[in-house]
């Protein structure tokens, strides 16, 4: 394909989904926009080698026409890709998918069915070896990057009120609740409204937008007549909110993509205990993200137990970190130690069947890092990473152990 026949075509400066076809009309590659102008043009750049890979270059050259679906936002962009991608199953999709960062939507067939991501590369494993701990109604996916679909599920959540993963915790399910993004199950309608929601959730992620809207219009008539005003006016909102979504953070982590030109972001979480003869024991994790370190996404903890363990308290925290299926799980796991440290992280990750590496980092008595346990692999390829990610978990955690001692001298 030429750049002269793009110019011809006349994008639109909107968000939407494109699709590369061969000379038979077959899908070579489908993706999606928040400027469909923009991003087709970025596939005639003359660093789109470096910038996506030889592959999307024999992608383009083998495509001879291009179609594309304009959406009312960057949001809709992104559901409609996956399910197109998904129904046509286009060869340049598929082979470059990472499973490192790709997540499913899951939408469980319960009672009150639950929605969460669940990462790609876990999903199929359990699903190959029937393995799962719970029922699935529907699967959608796999997106794949996780930033952009964990902030598009928070946006639905807000349009279609839904139960998550930990809304068995009731102190979980009364924040959301709270915050009108969880049914109270008191209420003696609520499940039936509630099915209803995850319904129409249902035909959102299935790209269905237009159905679903005729949908909500019906419900809206059928309620007024019945006089079931505060049914009728949930349902006006719901079709106000599908035509002003607002998706700002969607737009500015897709410029952030776009830029890198990439998928992969590599995540790192290094752990480390802190305490003094098992006194103010504490621990933390801190996050480098392709080599940089995040300190937004740092994270201290108290251990319950105030006991000289420190592989007892790196267990406490990996399950406690574990627990917020929210934050993004890391692409490899440090932690301060030996081959014991190692096992025993990894013994939390087995009980929970996340197939996460671990590598531990062994300090010599000048407390610099003088052996590496785990992957050679991944050591070769991270090591200055892991060394320097180590050290600021050190760095981090001796600065709140001493902060929290100096406390209870003062007390």
């Amino acid at each position: 394909m030429k750049r002269q026949y793009i110019t011809r075509q006349k994008l639109p400066d909107t968000p939407g989904i494109y699709t590369f076809k061969d000379y038979q009309k077959r899908p070579l590659y489908i993706g999606r926009a928040t400027s469909l102008k923009d991003r087709v043009k970025s596939y005639f750049s003359s660093d789109l080698i470096s910038t996506r890979g030889p592959r999307i270059v024999d992608m383009v050259t083998k495509a001879v026409s291009l179609e594309w679906h304009v959406t009312d936002s960057v949001l809709e962009a992104i559901i409609l890709e996956s399910a197109e991608i998904k129904k046509y199953q286009p060869h340049y999709n598929v082979d470059e998918r990472d499973d490192k960062s790709s997540y499913y939507v899951v939408i469980t067939d319960d009672v009150w069915p639950r929605v969460f991501l669940a990462r790609a590369r876990d999903l199929d494993q359990h699903l190959k070896n029937k393995t799962l701990e719970y029922p699935v109604k529907e699967l959608f996916g796999p997106y794949p990057n996780s930033g952009l679909i964990k902030e598009a599920l928070k946006i639905v959540r807000k349009m279609f009120p839904f139960k998550d993963k930990k809304s068995f915790d009731t102190r979980h399910d009364a924040f959301y609740q709270a915050l009108g993004r969880s049914p109270k199950e008191s209420d003696m309608n609520a499940r039936r409204r509630y099915i209803r929601t995850i319904d129409n959730l249902i035909l959102f992620f299935q790209g269905n937008k237009d159905i679903l809207r005729t949908r909500i219009e019906k419900e809206m008539k059928s309620a007024s007549k019945s006089m079931q005003f505060e049914e009728a006016g949930q349902a006006k909102r719901l079709l106000y909110a599908l035509d002003h979504i607002n998706d700002m953070s969607l737009i500015k982590a897709d410029k952030i993509y776009s830029k890198s030109g990439t998928q992969k972001q590599f995540r790192i979480e290094a752990y480390d205990i802190a305490h003094l003869s098992g006194k103010n024991v504490v621990g933390a994790f801190v996050v480098s993200v392709n080599g940089e370190l995040t300190s937004n996404e740092y994270r201290k903890f108290i251990i319950s137990k105030q006991m000289n363990d420190d592989l007892a308290g790196l267990e406490e925290i990996l399950n406690r970190r574990l627990n917020h299926t929210e934050w993004n799980y890391p692409d490899l796991i440090v932690v301060d130690g030996n081959d014991m440290h190692v096992r025993r992280a990894e013994s939390v990750l087995q009980a929970r069947r996340i197939n996460i590496p671990v590598v531990a980092v062994t300090k010599d008595a000048s407390h610099k890092a003088s052996e590496f346990i785990g992957s050679d692999s991944i050591i070769v390829e991270h090591k200055n990473d892991i060394i320097a990610v180590n050290a600021e978990a050190h760095r981090y955690v001796i600065r709140f152990h001493r902060n929290r001692r100096n406390k209870g001298l003062l007390l």
